[in-house]
């Protein structure tokens, strides 16, 4: 589980971007899809977004999910170390997100290392940025990502590079589970 501060500073962000676009907790609920109430406790830090619903408030404010997420972890040096990597857990879903890269907002590129547990499947409506590049580099197991009609499935150490657009999936091997290395290029 990610350290409480963490999580309380995830609530603070997304209300504080809410209110800075002027939206009620209503419109919010229109442009995600997500219910108010649900809203309503991820702002106050009574739970914990799945991966699927912070996609959804990541697409609504226009942010990658690494942003959102580093915007809320404190500026670090240029080395980050293993036992200061922010980890954050979707325990619903299997799916396990490690911000490799130190957290700093005048790089381009970001590394985050993603764990999915055996069978494990994350949808995403919608790409939070058009068109953004990412490079997915297979650590092991075996890794399916579909994007709208196009399909890969990864090997250990094959790396699939794309342009996100439209919905997309991880699907990881029913029985190995997939341990990849996700780079996200800013535009």
């Amino acid at each position: 589980m990610p350290v409480p501060d963490t999580e309380d500073r995830l609530a603070a962000r997304l209300a504080e971007l809410r209110v800075q676009r002027g939206w009620s907790l209503d419109e919010l609920a229109m442009a995600t899809g997500i219910s108010r109430a649900s809203l309503s406790r991820i702002e106050r830090a009574e739970t914990s977004p799945t991966a699927a619903l912070l996609n959804r408030l990541c697409v609504a404010y226009g942010l990658t999910m690494s942003r959102l997420l580093s915007e809320v972890e404190e500026e670090a040096a240029l080395l980050l170390k293993a036992s200061d990597q922010t980890v954050w857990r979707d325990d619903a879903s299997g799916y396990q997100r490690r911000s490799v890269s130190p957290p700093a907002s005048h790089f381009k590129a970001e590394m985050v290392e993603g764990v999915l547990r055996p069978g494990t499947r994350i949808d995403y409506d919608a790409p939070p940025v058009q068109g953004l590049e990412q490079h997915i580099w297979l650590q092991s197991g075996e890794l399916t990502f579909t994007m709208d009609d196009q399909r890969w499935t990864l090997q250990a150490g094959d790396c699939l590079r794309f342009h996100l657009t439209g919905k997309s999936s991880f699907q990881a091997h029913p029985e190995g589970g997939a341990r990849y290395i996700l780079v996200v290029c800013k535009p």
